[in-house]
């Protein structure tokens, strides 16, 4: 079942609902720059295992709106409350990929939970995708101004470029031209503006304000969130779980997908 849900007066969410009438519900969270479909290998277990799986995509990604602005992680956080409240969802696992999994957290933070039980984060970009004084364990600042300036030089590159980093087993090139795609449908505004919004977001303050049961999947060998940022949600997160996953990088939800999906159905039921 698909929704488009008004967020703004001019901006409508995108929504895939699968087995709407499952017994437990999961509501994912892309990463950037890609969109709902890259939970694919999740959605064909977990379906005919009864779970209700919702996909949304971002603003500026995906098939949702495009517009100009609102790519901060307040305004995100806030198209994700629209949904759950648009869909009158209650006692859910909310989990996040990457930058979806710092939207989550900044979600509970803002928003008290609404709605979710449980939370999952899978690669999160959080407490901080680059370094800061006295936490020295992201990415330089320079190098997502690279990522900034190659997009606007040529996006396809640096989505090609971005793709090569992304799994830690390789990936034939039929899966890596699909996944490049995935990232071609974003705007390339938003592509940007989000990767301005990891300079300015920090979330520090947001992990001590959840309240609900956490469990945390990272990839030892991720190269875009690195493994010590795991390390940090897990100590900043009252009772979280951490599972490392020691043959992952950052795409973990495909490089050990029979893991990760056995580790998520358990966590949600």
């Amino acid at each position: 079942m698909e929704h488009w849900i008004r967020a703004e007066a001019n901006v409508k969410i995108y929504v895939n609902d699968l087995n709407p009438s499952g017994s437990r519900t999961i509501l994912f969270l892309h990463g950037w720059p890609a969109n709902h479909q890259m939970f694919e290998y999740q959605y064909n277990q977990l379906v005919p295992l009864g779970y209700r799986c919702i996909g949304m995509d971002m603003r500026g990604f995906g098939r949702s709106d495009k517009p100009e602005g609102g790519y901060d992680y307040n305004r995100l956080a806030d198209d994700i409350r629209c949904v759950i409240g648009a869909l009158g969802l209650k006692d859910i696992t909310l989990c996040g990929h990457s930058t979806g999994g710092a939207v989550a957290i900044r979600y509970m933070a803002r928003h008290n939970g609404y709605g979710v039980s449980k939370l999952a984060l899978f690669a999160a970009a959080a407490p901080s995708l680059i370094q800061r004084p006295g936490f020295p364990y992201g990415q330089t600042r320079e190098a997502i101004e690279q990522i900034i300036q190659a997009t606007g030089q040529d996006r396809p590159k640096m989505l090609h470029d971005f793709g090569e980093i992304f799994f830690y087993h390789k990936v034939s090139e039929p899966f890596s031209d699909w996944f490049f795609q995935l990232g071609l449908e974003a705007a390339s505004w938003a592509t940007v503006a989000v990767s301005k919004a990891w300079l300015a977001e920090q979330l520090f303050d947001d992990l001590p304000q959840i309240c609900v049961p956490a469990l945390i999947l990272h990839g030892i060998h991720d190269q875009v969130c690195y493994f010590p940022l795991a390390e940090a949600q897990h100590q900043g997160i009252r009772g979280s779980v951490l599972i490392p996953f020691e043959n992952s990088g950052h795409g973990l939800f495909y490089d050990e997908r029979e893991r990760f999906n056995r580790e998520l159905a358990n966590f949600a039921k």
